[in-house]
């Protein structure tokens, strides 16, 4: 990496106060006029953001350890999708496929046909958010199946409509006062080797249990997971729970269904992290990081599946729009360009031996996991397995005033994620470490002395 990128130098910097005079007074705007509901994790306002830096209105500049919530895996301004992007403005901005098609469209589906696990025929269709799409799966499910029931997993998280935020887990504040939501959705128990000390097998074989007492073998359209969880803590599960879940899927002819929307394009060290168990699934839903920040999601599977449903029952009036199909073009360029599935693998090389250490030191940390450029710390009550939350709240707002912006996450809030864009230097990721080593240090001595 250089030092600069589209003009913007990729370094720390913090110039003003946190947070600086200009964010405060946008702030006093924003209370008159969004709406008091939406909440952000920093209290500055981004002006302008590059690569792995994100500089506020005031100039300071952080390193992003967030990516967007896992969206700009290829980082911030990316190249080819900014010229992609300017190219297609100038052409069209609309017609909706549904009306008038367009080549980007086609060409961002093959690229996914050709990039998801499998070598069997498959179709790809196009939606807007990770939520559409989850549903859009559930749709497609049971069009093909003829069943109703959807298994989802403790600590999920598919997303905040109704059907989604069914299928999701942690009720606040994702749930909280929206309800009632759609039904036939059943919860079964995840593997998280850190809290039930189970192998993959054992965790898949208790929750096959409860789905097929509870919901029944000959009931379920699709098995819905993430193959590793995110906002739900960034749980990896034990090796050999995925691949059982999915030969049971095949057993009773329910789909098995793998949400790659946060752990896809990259992140984990593999394209799609359901690749590290070795397992093809019917499904796969993309969103987050495969358009360089423009909205678009995917649902791709095989073709006899996606061809099943009838014409006009899936689509929507901004689905696959153009200019977002024209940023997933570039992002697929860049990340197949650039190496960066492999340069998540060196991120993760990079982090894994740091987060060891730290766990080993502090013991508030309960524990560290990932894949990798998508690794989360367990913060925990020390000598328990109690989650902390207090103590992830501290050192996520320490590391922020510093200029490094990490993400809290999980179903107990006791979770730092880190999602470092794959094209950050190695110096931006030491450094950032560094704060954060800094931050736990700050907050373990802190609760020693009290």
């Amino acid at each position: 990496m250089t030092s600069t990128e589209a003009g913007l130098r990729q370094e720390r910097r913090m110039v003003t106060e946190y947070p600086g005079p200009r964010s405060r007074a946008l702030h006093e705007r924003r209370l008159e006029a969004v709406a008091h509901s939406i909440a952000s994790t920093l209290p500055v306002y981004i002006e302008r953001a590059a690569g792995a830096i994100v500089e506020d209105v005031d100039g300071n500049s952080f390193i992003d350890f967030g990516s967007g919530i896992g969206v700009l895996n290829v980082g911030n301004t990316a190249p080819a999708v900014v010229e992609r992007v300017r190219q297609q403005v100038e052409q069209f901005t609309h017609t909706c496929f549904l009306l008038g098609p367009y080549q980007g469209y086609v060409e961002v589906c093959e690229h996914l046909n050709r990039l998801t696990p499998g070598d069997h025929p498959k179709r790809s269709i196009l939606f807007n958010s990770g939520a559409e799409a989850v549903e859009n799966a559930v749709k497609i499910a049971r069009a093909a199946t003829g069943r109703s029931a959807v298994v989802v997993f403790d600590h999920a998280f598919h997303g905040r409509t109704n059907l989604t935020m069914a299928m999701t887990a942690k009720a606040v504040p994702n749930k909280q006062g929206f309800g009632p939501f759609a039904n036939e959705i059943y919860r079964a128990p995840m593997s998280y080797p850190f809290r039930d000390g189970l192998t993959g097998p054992e965790a898949a074989a208790r929750a096959i249990e409860i789905i097929e007492k509870q919901v029944g073998r000959d009931a379920v359209a699709a098995v819905v997971i993430e193959p590793i969880q995110g906002e739900g803590g960034f749980i990896v599960p034990a090796e050999g729970f995925l691949g059982t879940l999915a030969q049971w899927c095949q057993d009773t002819g329910a789909l098995f269904v793998a949400d790659e929307i946060q752990s896809g394009f990259g992140r984990s060290g593999h394209l799609f992290a359901i690749e590290h168990d070795g397992v093809v699934p019917d499904l796969v839903v993309t969103a987050k990081g495969i358009a360089g920040g423009l909205p678009l999601s995917a649902v791709t599977g095989r073709a006899d599946i996606l061809d099943n449903v009838q014409k006009g029952g899936l689509g929507g009036t901004y689905s696959g729009n153009p200019l977002a199909c024209a940023a997933a073009l570039g992002t697929i360029e860049t990340i197949e360009r650039e190496g960066l599935v492999a340069r998540s693998e060196q991120i993760g090389a990079l982090l894994a031996p740091k987060l060891d250490e730290l766990r080993t030191r502090f013991d508030i940390i309960g524990d560290v996991r990932g894949r990798g450029a998508m690794r989360g710390i367990e913060f925990v009550v020390p000598g328990t397995t109690e989650p902390n939350a207090a103590a992830c709240a501290e050192v996520t707002a320490y590391c922020h005033s510093r200029g490094v912006l990490v993400l809290a996450a999980g179903t107990y809030a006791n979770v730092i994620r880190l999602l470092p864009p794959l094209v950050i230097s190695d110096k931006l990721l030491q450094e950032g470490l560094g704060v954060l080593e800094e931050a736990i240090a700050t907050v373990s001595q802190r609760r020693d002395e009290n």
